[in-house]
Protein backbone atom coordinates (compact mmCIF):
# COMPACT_ATOMS: atom_id res chain seq x y z
CA UNK A 1 0.00 0.00 0.00
CA UNK A 2 1.45 3.55 -1.01
CA UNK A 3 2.36 5.61 1.93
CA UNK A 4 -0.19 8.37 3.06
CA UNK A 5 1.85 11.83 2.66
CA UNK A 6 0.64 14.53 4.51
CA UNK A 7 2.99 17.28 3.25
CA UNK A 8 1.52 16.37 -0.29
CA UNK A 9 -2.13 16.11 1.12
CA UNK A 10 -1.69 19.48 1.81
CA UNK A 11 1.23 21.65 0.34
CA UNK A 12 0.66 20.93 -3.20
CA UNK A 13 -2.24 23.06 -3.98
CA UNK A 14 -5.09 20.77 -1.66
CA UNK A 15 -5.20 19.10 -5.42
CA UNK A 16 -6.28 15.96 -3.01
CA UNK A 17 -8.62 17.37 -0.96
CA UNK A 18 -10.69 19.30 -4.00
CA UNK A 19 -11.27 16.12 -5.65
CA UNK A 20 -12.42 14.69 -2.53
CA UNK A 21 -14.62 17.18 -1.55
CA UNK A 22 -15.68 17.80 -5.82
CA UNK A 23 -16.78 14.12 -5.35
CA UNK A 24 -18.47 14.48 -2.17
CA UNK A 25 -20.04 17.57 -3.35
CA UNK A 26 -21.76 15.73 -6.48
CA UNK A 27 -25.31 15.89 -5.24
CA UNK A 28 -25.10 19.26 -4.39
CA UNK A 29 -24.76 21.69 -7.83
CA UNK A 30 -24.17 24.73 -6.22
CA UNK A 31 -21.29 23.31 -3.70
CA UNK A 32 -19.87 21.63 -6.25
CA UNK A 33 -19.82 24.51 -8.87
CA UNK A 34 -18.04 26.70 -6.40
CA UNK A 35 -15.39 24.13 -5.36
CA UNK A 36 -14.70 23.79 -9.53
CA UNK A 37 -13.89 27.49 -9.62
CA UNK A 38 -11.66 26.90 -6.29
CA UNK A 39 -10.12 24.29 -7.67
CA UNK A 40 -8.66 26.79 -10.23
CA UNK A 41 -7.99 29.44 -7.71
CA UNK A 42 -6.46 26.67 -5.35
CA UNK A 43 -3.78 26.32 -8.65
CA UNK A 44 -3.01 29.73 -8.72
CA UNK A 45 -2.05 30.06 -4.36
CA UNK A 46 0.25 26.77 -5.40
CA UNK A 47 2.24 28.47 -8.47
CA UNK A 48 2.54 31.69 -5.86
CA UNK A 49 4.09 28.96 -3.09
CA UNK A 50 6.28 27.52 -5.70
CA UNK A 51 7.28 31.18 -7.02
CA UNK A 52 8.06 32.05 -3.80
CA UNK A 53 10.15 28.59 -3.03
CA UNK A 54 12.11 29.15 -5.85
CA UNK A 55 12.97 32.87 -4.07
CA UNK A 56 13.88 30.88 -0.86
CA UNK A 57 10.56 31.77 1.33
CA UNK A 58 8.29 29.02 1.95
CA UNK A 59 4.55 29.86 2.76
CA UNK A 60 2.16 27.23 4.08
CA UNK A 61 -0.52 25.98 2.74
CA UNK A 62 -2.84 26.70 5.52
CA UNK A 63 -3.21 28.65 8.41
CA UNK A 64 -5.11 28.34 11.99
CA UNK A 65 -6.93 31.40 13.75
CA UNK A 66 -8.39 31.08 16.87
CA UNK A 67 -10.87 33.97 16.36
CA UNK A 68 -12.02 34.12 19.95
CA UNK A 69 -11.20 32.99 23.28
CA UNK A 70 -14.98 32.93 24.07
CA UNK A 71 -17.11 29.87 24.48
CA UNK A 72 -20.60 28.80 25.68
CA UNK A 73 -19.50 25.16 26.69
CA UNK A 74 -17.45 23.45 29.12
CA UNK A 75 -15.59 20.17 27.95
CA UNK A 76 -13.93 17.84 30.39
CA UNK A 77 -9.99 18.16 29.73
CA UNK A 78 -10.25 21.30 27.51
CA UNK A 79 -6.92 22.37 26.48
CA UNK A 80 -7.65 26.17 25.66
CA UNK A 81 -9.46 26.48 29.35
CA UNK A 82 -6.62 24.43 30.73
CA UNK A 83 -3.91 27.36 29.47
CA UNK A 84 -6.19 30.01 30.37
CA UNK A 85 -6.95 30.75 26.41
CA UNK A 86 -10.61 30.31 26.88
CA UNK A 87 -12.73 32.05 28.65
CA UNK A 88 -16.82 33.06 29.66
CA UNK A 89 -18.31 36.11 29.68
CA UNK A 90 -17.97 39.69 27.28
CA UNK A 91 -14.91 39.59 25.14
CA UNK A 92 -11.98 40.42 26.27
CA UNK A 93 -9.90 43.90 25.73
CA UNK A 94 -7.39 44.01 22.64
CA UNK A 95 -8.58 41.06 20.78
CA UNK A 96 -8.49 41.28 16.83
CA UNK A 97 -11.58 43.53 15.09
CA UNK A 98 -13.55 42.01 11.88
CA UNK A 99 -11.23 44.72 9.93
CA UNK A 100 -7.45 43.40 11.11
CA UNK A 101 -9.04 39.62 10.68
CA UNK A 102 -10.26 40.81 6.92
CA UNK A 103 -6.48 42.19 6.29
CA UNK A 104 -5.04 38.87 7.49
CA UNK A 105 -7.21 36.80 5.14
CA UNK A 106 -6.24 39.22 2.35
CA UNK A 107 -2.70 38.54 2.66
CA UNK A 108 -3.16 34.68 2.99
CA UNK A 109 -4.59 34.97 0.06
CA UNK A 110 -1.92 37.28 -2.07
CA UNK A 111 0.85 35.03 -0.60
CA UNK A 112 -0.70 31.68 -1.83
CA UNK A 113 -2.41 30.12 1.28
CA UNK A 114 -5.22 27.56 0.37
CA UNK A 115 -7.32 27.73 3.43
CA UNK A 116 -7.76 29.33 6.84
CA UNK A 117 -8.85 26.75 9.52
CA UNK A 118 -11.18 28.80 12.11
CA UNK A 119 -11.05 27.70 15.97
CA UNK A 120 -11.70 29.22 18.99
CA UNK A 121 -13.35 29.49 21.60
CA UNK A 122 -16.13 28.85 19.66
CA UNK A 123 -15.87 30.61 16.58
CA UNK A 124 -19.47 31.16 16.16
CA UNK A 125 -19.53 33.75 18.73
CA UNK A 126 -17.60 35.65 16.41
CA UNK A 127 -20.58 36.44 13.91
CA UNK A 128 -18.67 39.79 12.49
CA UNK A 129 -15.56 37.53 11.69
CA UNK A 130 -17.24 34.85 10.05
CA UNK A 131 -19.48 37.40 7.39
CA UNK A 132 -15.57 38.96 6.85
CA UNK A 133 -14.08 35.46 5.81
CA UNK A 134 -17.18 34.70 3.67
CA UNK A 135 -16.08 37.17 1.14
CA UNK A 136 -12.65 36.20 0.89
CA UNK A 137 -13.77 33.17 -2.05
CA UNK A 138 -10.60 32.70 -2.88
CA UNK A 139 -9.92 30.54 0.49
CA UNK A 140 -11.57 27.78 2.36
CA UNK A 141 -12.16 28.21 5.73
CA UNK A 142 -13.10 25.11 7.83
CA UNK A 143 -14.75 26.41 10.90
CA UNK A 144 -14.49 23.98 13.77
CA UNK A 145 -17.20 24.74 16.56
CA UNK A 146 -19.33 22.70 18.70
CA UNK A 147 -22.69 23.06 16.71
CA UNK A 148 -24.76 24.32 19.30
CA UNK A 149 -24.99 27.87 17.82
CA UNK A 150 -26.08 26.64 14.26
CA UNK A 151 -28.97 28.39 14.28
CA UNK A 152 -31.23 29.74 10.73
CA UNK A 153 -28.73 32.66 10.97
CA UNK A 154 -25.80 30.68 10.70
CA UNK A 155 -27.23 27.51 8.55
CA UNK A 156 -27.88 30.18 6.28
CA UNK A 157 -24.78 32.37 6.50
CA UNK A 158 -22.82 28.26 5.47
CA UNK A 159 -25.72 27.91 2.83
CA UNK A 160 -25.04 30.88 1.18
CA UNK A 161 -21.44 30.76 1.49
CA UNK A 162 -19.92 27.82 0.56
CA UNK A 163 -16.18 28.27 1.03
CA UNK A 164 -17.14 28.36 4.87
CA UNK A 165 -17.78 24.72 6.03
CA UNK A 166 -18.59 23.44 9.45
CA UNK A 167 -16.53 21.21 11.25
CA UNK A 168 -18.35 19.37 14.07
CA UNK A 169 -16.54 18.27 17.17
CA UNK A 170 -18.19 15.21 18.07
CA UNK A 171 -16.10 12.69 20.73
CA UNK A 172 -17.84 9.11 19.75
CA UNK A 173 -21.56 7.67 20.68
CA UNK A 174 -24.16 9.49 22.83
CA UNK A 175 -22.53 8.26 26.01
CA UNK A 176 -18.78 9.44 25.24
CA UNK A 177 -19.53 12.99 23.95
CA UNK A 178 -22.38 13.97 26.51
CA UNK A 179 -19.81 12.68 28.96
CA UNK A 180 -17.39 15.54 28.23
CA UNK A 181 -19.52 18.03 26.58
CA UNK A 182 -22.77 18.11 28.41
CA UNK A 183 -25.92 16.32 28.59
CA UNK A 184 -27.75 16.73 25.27
CA UNK A 185 -25.19 17.85 22.72
CA UNK A 186 -24.95 14.37 21.01
CA UNK A 187 -28.78 14.78 20.58
CA UNK A 188 -28.50 17.99 19.55
CA UNK A 189 -25.14 17.11 16.78
CA UNK A 190 -27.48 14.66 15.52
CA UNK A 191 -30.35 17.15 15.00
CA UNK A 192 -27.99 19.68 13.27
CA UNK A 193 -26.02 17.23 10.93
CA UNK A 194 -29.75 16.38 9.79
CA UNK A 195 -30.37 19.79 8.88
CA UNK A 196 -26.94 20.14 7.36
CA UNK A 197 -28.15 17.56 4.84
CA UNK A 198 -31.69 18.05 4.33
CA UNK A 199 -29.96 22.06 3.50
CA UNK A 200 -27.05 20.39 0.97
CA UNK A 201 -24.85 22.19 3.17
CA UNK A 202 -20.78 20.66 3.30
CA UNK A 203 -19.59 19.63 6.35
CA UNK A 204 -17.22 17.79 8.25
CA UNK A 205 -16.31 16.31 11.99
CA UNK A 206 -13.48 16.89 14.31
CA UNK A 207 -12.85 13.92 16.88
CA UNK A 208 -10.65 13.94 19.66
CA UNK A 209 -9.14 10.77 19.80
CA UNK A 210 -7.08 9.21 22.21
CA UNK A 211 -6.59 5.25 23.39
CA UNK A 212 -9.82 4.90 25.00
CA UNK A 213 -12.21 5.74 22.05
CA UNK A 214 -10.22 5.52 18.97
CA UNK A 215 -11.50 1.88 18.51
CA UNK A 216 -14.93 3.35 18.25
CA UNK A 217 -14.49 6.48 16.56
CA UNK A 218 -12.46 4.69 13.56
CA UNK A 219 -15.40 1.97 13.85
CA UNK A 220 -17.47 1.22 10.61
CA UNK A 221 -20.73 2.11 13.13
CA UNK A 222 -19.41 5.34 14.34
CA UNK A 223 -18.08 7.06 10.72
CA UNK A 224 -21.63 4.75 9.02
CA UNK A 225 -23.85 7.52 11.07
CA UNK A 226 -21.79 10.36 10.04
CA UNK A 227 -21.87 9.23 6.26
CA UNK A 228 -25.82 8.64 6.91
CA UNK A 229 -25.83 12.14 7.45
CA UNK A 230 -23.46 13.32 4.62
CA UNK A 231 -20.38 14.32 6.84
CA UNK A 232 -17.80 14.35 4.03
CA UNK A 233 -14.50 14.85 6.27
CA UNK A 234 -13.49 13.60 9.93
CA UNK A 235 -10.36 15.00 10.95
CA UNK A 236 -8.58 12.94 14.01
CA UNK A 237 -6.85 15.23 16.49
CA UNK A 238 -4.80 13.74 19.00
CA UNK A 239 -5.51 14.05 22.49
CA UNK A 240 -2.73 16.16 24.37
CA UNK A 241 -2.66 15.87 28.08
CA UNK A 242 -3.51 18.54 29.96
CA UNK A 243 -2.19 17.35 33.34
CA UNK A 244 -0.10 13.93 34.46
CA UNK A 245 -2.92 12.16 35.35
CA UNK A 246 -4.19 12.32 31.64
CA UNK A 247 -1.10 11.53 29.83
CA UNK A 248 -2.06 7.77 29.80
CA UNK A 249 -4.74 8.77 27.22
CA UNK A 250 -1.98 10.21 24.84
CA UNK A 251 -1.33 8.44 21.65
CA UNK A 252 1.67 6.13 21.19
CA UNK A 253 3.80 4.91 18.56
CA UNK A 254 1.84 1.76 18.40
CA UNK A 255 -1.75 3.29 18.65
CA UNK A 256 -0.58 6.08 16.03
CA UNK A 257 0.09 3.10 13.80
CA UNK A 258 -2.66 1.18 14.07
CA UNK A 259 -4.93 4.56 13.74
CA UNK A 260 -2.57 5.10 10.26
CA UNK A 261 -2.83 1.66 9.00
CA UNK A 262 -6.70 1.90 9.73
CA UNK A 263 -6.81 5.59 7.81
CA UNK A 264 -4.64 4.15 5.05
CA UNK A 265 -7.19 1.33 4.35
CA UNK A 266 -10.26 3.89 4.67
CA UNK A 267 -8.45 6.57 1.62
CA UNK A 268 -8.23 3.47 -0.40
CA UNK A 269 -11.33 1.70 0.37
CA UNK A 270 -13.40 4.71 -0.07
CA UNK A 271 -13.56 8.32 -1.39
CA UNK A 272 -16.86 9.38 -0.04
CA UNK A 273 -14.99 10.76 2.63
CA UNK A 274 -11.73 12.56 3.55
CA UNK A 275 -10.11 11.35 6.79
CA UNK A 276 -7.10 13.48 8.20
CA UNK A 277 -5.30 12.74 11.55
CA UNK A 278 -3.46 15.77 13.28
CA UNK A 279 -0.37 15.57 14.41
CA UNK A 280 -0.08 11.70 13.20
CA UNK A 281 0.14 12.32 9.58
CA UNK A 282 2.85 14.75 10.11
CA UNK A 283 5.49 11.79 10.70
CA UNK A 284 4.94 11.08 6.76
CA UNK A 285 6.59 14.67 6.69
CA UNK A 286 9.58 14.27 8.17
CA UNK A 287 8.43 16.04 11.30
CA UNK A 288 6.02 18.85 12.95
CA UNK A 289 4.69 21.34 10.09
CA UNK A 290 4.12 24.10 12.75
CA UNK A 291 6.16 27.17 13.15
CA UNK A 292 5.05 28.15 9.69
CA UNK A 293 6.73 25.13 8.07
CA UNK A 294 3.02 23.75 6.71
CA UNK A 295 1.11 26.23 8.87
CA UNK A 296 1.30 28.28 12.24
CA UNK A 297 -1.08 29.84 14.65
CA UNK A 298 -2.43 33.04 14.92
CA UNK A 299 -4.04 34.22 18.72
CA UNK A 300 -6.94 36.31 19.06
CA UNK A 301 -4.59 38.77 19.82
CA UNK A 302 -3.12 38.73 16.97
CA UNK A 303 0.16 36.86 18.10
CA UNK A 304 2.06 34.17 15.94
CA UNK A 305 2.66 31.39 17.37
CA UNK A 306 4.17 27.88 16.34
CA UNK A 307 0.65 25.81 16.90
CA UNK A 308 -2.15 25.92 19.50
CA UNK A 309 -0.50 23.21 21.28
CA UNK A 310 2.46 25.66 21.60
CA UNK A 311 1.17 28.96 22.45
CA UNK A 312 3.98 31.32 22.71
CA UNK A 313 4.87 34.13 20.38
CA UNK A 314 7.80 37.42 19.93
CA UNK A 315 5.85 38.38 16.85
CA UNK A 316 2.28 40.00 16.59
CA UNK A 317 -0.09 40.55 12.98
CA UNK A 318 -1.21 43.75 14.91
CA UNK A 319 2.79 45.38 14.28
CA UNK A 320 3.42 43.42 11.21
CA UNK A 321 2.72 41.71 7.94
CA UNK A 322 1.59 38.04 7.67
CA UNK A 323 4.70 37.23 5.48
CA UNK A 324 7.27 38.75 7.74
CA UNK A 325 5.57 36.56 10.78
CA UNK A 326 6.06 33.60 9.11
CA UNK A 327 9.96 34.44 9.37
CA UNK A 328 9.63 35.73 12.70
CA UNK A 329 12.85 34.90 15.17
CA UNK A 330 11.07 32.13 17.13
CA UNK A 331 9.62 30.37 13.98
CA UNK A 332 12.92 30.59 12.24
CA UNK A 333 14.70 29.29 15.28
CA UNK A 334 12.29 26.18 15.60
CA UNK A 335 12.60 25.63 11.70
CA UNK A 336 16.67 25.57 12.14
CA UNK A 337 17.33 24.12 15.56
CA UNK A 338 15.96 20.13 14.62
CA UNK A 339 13.36 20.75 17.05
CA UNK A 340 10.10 20.19 15.06
CA UNK A 341 11.52 16.72 14.13
CA UNK A 342 12.19 15.81 17.58
CA UNK A 343 10.57 12.73 18.79
CA UNK A 344 7.60 12.50 20.68
CA UNK A 345 5.43 10.21 22.88
CA UNK A 346 2.23 11.55 21.48
CA UNK A 347 -0.09 14.91 21.46
CA UNK A 348 2.58 16.95 19.46
CA UNK A 349 6.44 17.55 19.75
CA UNK A 350 6.42 21.47 20.55
CA UNK A 351 3.95 20.33 23.92
CA UNK A 352 6.71 17.89 25.08
CA UNK A 353 9.54 20.95 23.85
CA UNK A 354 7.37 23.78 25.94
CA UNK A 355 10.48 24.67 28.23
CA UNK A 356 12.85 25.44 24.40
CA UNK A 357 9.86 26.70 22.95
CA UNK A 358 9.71 29.03 25.91
CA UNK A 359 12.96 30.29 26.19
CA UNK A 360 13.33 30.85 22.22
CA UNK A 361 10.67 33.07 22.51
CA UNK A 362 12.21 34.72 25.27
CA UNK A 363 9.38 33.44 28.30
CA UNK A 364 11.23 31.18 30.28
Amino acid sequence: MKAFNLESYLSNGVEVIIKGILKAAAKNPRTALFMMQYAKTSGRARKLRIDAEGKGEHIPPFLIASITNQCNLHCKGCYARANHSCVDGAAPDGMLTADEWKKIFEQAAELGCGFILLAGGEPLVRQDVLEAAATQKELLFPVFTNGTMLNDKYLKLFSDNPNLIPILSIEGNEAVTDERRGQGIYHQLQQVMTELKKRGILFGASVTVHKNNMAEVLSDEFRGNLSEHSCKAVIYVEYVPISKETEELAMDDEARDWMGEELNRLRMKTDEMIYISFPGDEKTSGGCLAAGRGFFHINVYGGAEPCPFSPYSDTSLKDVSLKKALNSPLFLKLRTSGTLMQEHKGGCVLFEQEKQVKEMAGEA
